[in-house]
């Protein structure tokens, strides 16, 4: 018999950080959990950085997921927030990295795709579709409930022949 496999999806953000977790087992998902890690806009970069590791590895260390997913970064018209966005999406890399777990990377439109079906739409109907394919799902923030939908685009794909590969690297 299959086992289930344990998916973190991460959303990644300067201030907040959304975590989204699902078993995936076959062509069935269920919620386990989702929330969001929060830095302190009022401190110096490093530590709010440091904020963010922290929060995800102590997330990391106590769902224990055997696979990470995490949405790419786009590219804005405002250099200095797409850098730090990209610091804190480095972050959310490293840490699922660091605990040993192969970590895949989604399109933002890819991840739309994956839940409501086309490449582009608003975030209400990704959050009304994570609702529909994880009826038992709670987010506190559209964060976690983007990081649900980027866990979900991983259960989707993750039997893809580019992934199956990256494991066996």
């Amino acid at each position: 018999m299959a086992e289930a496999i344990r998916i973190i999806g991460i959303d990644p953000g300067l201030r907040r950080t959304g975590w989204g977790i699902v078993e995936s087992l076959g062509n069935s998902l269920r919620f386990i959990a989702s929330g969001t890690v929060k830095s302190d806009d009022k401190a110096a970069l490093a530590t709010r950085l440091c904020q963010l590791h922290d929060g995800l590895a102590e997330i990391l260390h106590s769902a224990m997921p055997h696979e990470a997913a995490v949405e790419q970064t786009f590219v804005n018209k405002d250099a200095v927030a797409t850098l730090k966005l990209g610091q804190a999406r480095g972050i959310a890399m490293l840490v699922p990295a660091r605990a040993g777990l192969v970590v895949a990377e989604y399109a933002p439109n890819a991840v739309k795709k994956a839940v409501i079906g086309v490449g582009h739409g608003d975030k209400k109907q990704i959050h009304m579709m994570v609702k529909v394919l994880l009826p038992k799902a709670i987010f506190d923030t559209e964060h976690a409930a983007d990081a649900l939908a980027i866990a979900i685009c991983h259960a989707h794909h993750r039997q893809s022949v580019v992934y199956r590969m990256a494991l066996a690297g």
